[in-house]
């Protein structure tokens, strides 16, 4: 998941996080980041199946603004607890 720079959160799937954040980054990924750059990394799953991937990308996408919030505050918290730094 994305935050981008007007505060909205952009969820998608992707076989290769590294190559496709920096596709967002440089605004060739989605029309939709394209406008709310800069965009930054909040949150992601590593889910090895691509059908299992894009059926989580499809329920996380369908959850409130309110429920995605709290699915990065949980991701954070792990960090946190394990003395990684996470934005």
């Amino acid at each position: 998941m994305l935050l981008c720079s007007d505060g909205s959160l952009y969820t998608g799937w992707t076989s290769d996080l590294e190559r496709r954040f920096k596709m967002h980054s440089d605004g060739k990924a989605s029309k939709y980041t394209r406008a709310r750059l800069p965009v930054r990394l909040v949150y992601f799953e590593e889910i090895e199946c691509r059908i299992e991937a894009q059926k989580r990308e499809w329920e996380i996408k369908k959850f409130s603004r309110k429920q995605k919030l709290a699915l990065i505050e949980s991701r954070s918290n792990k960090f946190a607890a394990l003395g990684i730094r996470h934005e």
